[in-house]
């Protein structure tokens, strides 16, 4: 097979695979979105608040606490260990929001 050939597949090859998108959570209308999201140990997602209201990311377990976070305010967590990761607005206990943690595969 020749050189071009190859790069032609190559390249039809790499359009066919999408794009990985960082994990991220939406903040907006009073709601985290998506309310669960699935990473891999490791990852780190990214929560954007587009809501006119300043908003908390809280653990349950108080592990974590992003403080408030005005319009447009990014905050950023990364997620080590396997597990279920509950978390809600504290200024808006009815906002809720789950990160299911899965272990890294060998």
């Amino acid at each position: 097979m020749s050189k071009s050939c190859i790069t032609f597949f190559a390249v039809l090859l790499l359009a066919a695979v999408p794009a990985l998108s960082p994990p991220a959570v939406l903040i907006k209308d009073d709601a985290f979105s998506p309310q669960t999201l699935s990473v891999v140990a490791g990852q780190t997602v990214a929560f954007t608040n587009r809501d006119d209201d300043a908003h908390t990311v809280t653990a349950v377990d108080a592990s974590f606490d992003s403080k408030g976070l005005d319009t447009n305010a990014v905050w950023r967590r990364t997620f080590l260990k396997a597990g279920v990761y509950r978390y809600f607005c504290e200024l808006h206990p009815f906002m809720k929001g789950t990160i299911v943690v899965k272990a890294v595969t060998p």
